[in-house]
C-alpha cells in the first residue's frame, strides 16, 4: 500500500490544493452578520463551483488509493474519496431540495476519521525523521478530533445557529477543509521525499551479477 501512494504522491498534493481552495470558499462565503462575503460571484455559482472542486478532489483521492496498486490498494483512501465525492455529488442531484447539515457532517465524519486513521498508520509505517513522524501522529490525532467533532454538530450534541447555512457552519466546514490541506500536501511530500530516498538507495547497491564482485 505505501509504495501504492509513493508513486501516486502528485494526486495527493493536488488533492490538497482542491482542500485549500475549498477551505477559502467556506470560510469567506460569509461575513459574521450573515452576508455573502464574496460578492464577486453568483451565490449559486459559488456552491457550484465547491461542489465541483469537491467531486475534482475525491476522484484524484480515489486514483491515488488504487492507480498502479499492484503492491496494495489504500482502502482507507478510497473511502476518503468516495465520501468526498458524495459530498459534492449530493447537492447537484439534489439541488432543489433542502438538504440536512447532518447529511454533510457524516460525510465529514467518514473524510477525517479514514484519513486520520491513514496518518496514523503512516506515522508507524514511513520511517523517517523523528519530527515527520510527529507531524503525521498529529495530524492523524486531529483528523480524529475533527470527525468525533462533526459527530457531535451532527447529532447537534454541539449547537450552531439555526438554519443550513450559518456562519458557523461555514467555519467548521472551511477549517477542516483548510487543515486537510495541510494533511494532504504534508503527505504527498513526505511520501515524495520517501520515495527519492528509496530510490536512491536502491541505485547505490551495486547491480546482481555484476561481473566486478564475481570471485
Amino acid at each position: 500500500m505505501v509504495q501504492t501512494l509513493i508513486k501516486n504522491w502528485w494526486l495527493l498534493a493536488l488533492c490538497g490544493v482542491f482542500d485549500a481552495i475549498l477551505a477559502l470558499m467556506n470560510l469567506f462565503m460569509r461575513g459574521p452578520d450573515g452576508t455573502l462575503a464574496l460578492r464577486t460571484f453568483v451565490a449559486t455559482d459559488v456552491a457550484m463551483d465547491m461542489c465541483s472542486l469537491a467531486l475534482a478532489a475525491g476522484a484524484c483521492t480515489i486514483a491515488a488509493g488504487v492507480w498502479r496498486s499492484r503492491d496494495g490498494k489504500s482502502w482507507l483512501l478510497v473511502l476518503n474519496g468516495f465520501a468526498l465525492s458524495a459530498y459534492g455529488l449530493i447537492p447537484l442531484i439534489f439541488w432543489t431540495r433542502p438538504l440536512s447539515f447532518r447529511l454533510f457532517a457524516l460525510l465529514l465524519v467518514v473524510m477525517a476519521m479514514s484519513i486520520g486513521i491513514l496518518e496514523l498508520a503512516a506515522a508507524r509505517t514511513l520511517w523517517g525523521r523523528v519530527a515527520e513522524k510527529w507531524f503525521l501522529g498529529l495530524a492523524g490525532a486531529a483528523s480524529v478530533g475533527f470527525a468525533l467533532a462533526f459527530l457531535a454538530l451532527g447529532f447537534r450534541w454541539i449547537k450552531l445557529e439555526p438554519g443550513p447555512l450559518s456562519h458557523s457552519a461555514f467555519l467548521w466546514i472551511g477549517s477542516y477543509f483548510g487543515f486537510s490541506a495541510i494533511c494532504m500536501l504534508g503527505l504527498a511530500l513526505r511520501l515524495r521525499s520517501h520515495g527519492i530516498s528509496q530510490s536512491g538507495k536502491w541505485e547505490a547497491s551495486p547491480p546482481l551479477g555484476n561481473p566486478k564482485y564475481v570471485h
